[in-house]
């Protein structure tokens, strides 16, 4: 399942809506796509979004969509 996730760059400074970024990833679970995230980068992850059907495709449709893969 493709989930999208919300996040701030920085854990150090207080969350802005202006500075939110998203990025997409393939995982099995939402705990998985935390995890994955998590693992590899110092994001703060505000909210994860699991996208399917008419929303995916809405989404898929914005030049800026590309799946983030990490290297294991």
């Amino acid at each position: 399942m493709i989930f999208k996730v919300y996040y701030q760059e920085d854990k150090v400074r207080n969350p802005k809506r202006e500075d939110t970024k998203s990025l997409y990833i393939d995982a099995a679970t939402e705990v998985e796509a935390r995890a994955q995230v998590a693992a590899n980068t110092d994001h703060n992850i505000e909210f994860i979004e699991p996208l399917e059907g008419k929303f995916l495709e809405y989404e898929q449709e914005n030049p800026d969509y590309k799946l983030t893969e990490f290297n294991k």
